[in-house]
C-alpha cells in the first residue's frame, strides 16, 4: 500500500520535482507556504533548498514534510518577509538579536541589515530597543554608574529621616522615590490532555515553574524574596537575567506584585506543540510556551 505524500498538495513531476503549496518543519513548528514563496530571494538558503534537482536529499520529518532544524517561533518572521521583503515586528520585540542570526543562516543580507542595530549621534543604540544582555560594557562605564549609584544614595540616605522619603529597591541602592522604567518577561511552560472528543474536560498539569528575564535590580525590586536567584548568583544589578525563576507557581500572584510595582502588559505570546499520547488513542498531549512581557514607564 503507498503512503500518500503529504508535502504538498500538488504533484512534483522530473521537470518540477516540488509540489505547489509544501509543509515545512520548522523545529516542531508546522508552516504552509506556496513554492514560489520560498524561492523569492534568489541565492537564499531555502531558494539553494527548494531549487535543486534532487528532492531526495532535503531532510524530511515522520509525516513527509520537509523538515529545517531551525527556531521555529522566529521563522514565521523569515517567512513573512520572504513574502514581500518587508520587516514588520511587533511593539517592544525582544528577540530581534536573534531573529538577526535566523536571517544571517538562511542567507538574507537584506534582512540582516534590517535587524542590525543602528549607532545613534551620542554612540548609543538608538533603533535598538530590545538588546541581549549588554556584556560587552567597558568597565569605565561600570564603574560610572557605580559612582552615579553611590551619589545618588547619599542624599537619600540623609533624606530618610522623620521628614523626608527613601526608597531602597532589592538591589541595594537607595534613591528618591521615583521608580525606574523598565521590562520583566514572565514565562512559563505548560501541558494539557486531549480526548478525542473536543468537548470532554482537558486534563492540565500545574505550572512547574514561573521564569523571570529583564533586569536584575527591576526583579529583585518587584519579587524580592520570592526570587529564586541559584541558577543565576551574584548577578550586577544593571545586568540582565533570563535565568531566574519564582518560588511560587501561580501566575496570578505574579501578575499582582508586578502591577503592585507599577508595571503593565504590553504584550503576550504563546507557542505550542502536539503529540499523541499513546499510539492505540487519539489522545493528544499539548504542549505551550508563554511569555507576558510588562512595562514600567
Amino acid at each position: 500500500m503507498a503512503l500518500a505524500d503529504t508535502a504538498g498538495c500538488a504533484k512534483p513531476n522530473e521537470d518540477f520535482p516540488f509540489p505547489e503549496i509544501i509543509e515545512l518543519n520548522v523545529g516542531g513548528q508546522v508552516y504552509i507556504t506556496r513554492h514560489p514563496t520560498l524561492v523569492s530571494v534568489p541565492g537564499s538558503l531555502l531558494w539553494e533548498m527548494f531549487t535543486q534537482k534532487n528532492v531526495r536529499s532535503l531532510a524530511r520529518d515522520s509525516k513527509g514534510r520537509f523538515f529545517v532544524d531551525r527556531d521555529g517561533f522566529l521563522f514565521r518572521y523569515i517567512l513573512d518577509y520572504m513574502r514581500d521583503q518587508q520587516l514588520v515586528l511587533p511593539d517592544h520585540f525582544p528577540e530581534r538579536s536573534r531573529l538577526q542570526r535566523e536571517a544571517e543562516y538562511f542567507m538574507l543580507p537584506e534582512l540582516v541589515k534590517m535587524l542590525a542595530p543602528k549607532l545613534s549621534k551620542q554612540n548609543s543604540l538608538g533603533d535598538d530597543p530590545c538588546q541581549s544582555d549588554p556584556e560587552e560594557l567597558s568597565p569605565s562605564a561600570d564603574a560610572a554608574r557605580s559612582l552615579t549609584s553611590a551619589s545618588t544614595a547619599l542624599p537619600s540616605a540623609v533624606a530618610g529621616g522623620p521628614g523626608g522619603t527613601a526608597v531602597t529597591t532589592g538591589a541595594g541602592t537607595a534613591g528618591p522615590d521615583v521608580r525606574r522604567a523598565g521590562f520583566i518577561t514572565i514565562g512559563y511552560r505548560g501541558s494539557y490532555t486531549l480526548g478525542r472528543d473536543s468537548q470532554t474536560d482537558a486534563k492540565f498539569r500545574r505550572v512547574a515553574r514561573i521564569m523571570v528575564c529583564g533586569k536584575t535590580s527591576l526583579a529583585k525590586e518587584v519579587f524580592g524574596d520570592t526570587l529564586n536567584e541559584s541558577r543565576d548568583p551574584d548577578r550586577p544589578p544593571e545586568r540582565y537575567t533570563s535565568r531566574y525563576y519564582l518560588k511560587f507557581t501561580f501566575l496570578e500572584q505574579a501578575f499582582d506584585k508586578l502591577a503592585d510595582a507599577g508595571f503593565h502588559m504590553v504584550a503576550c505570546n504563546s507557542t505550542g506543540t502536539c503529540a499523541f499520547a499513546h499510539d492505540q488513542t487519539d489522545d493528544r498531549i499539548w504542549t505551550s510556551y508563554t511569555e507576558y512581557v510588562f512595562y514600567r514607564e
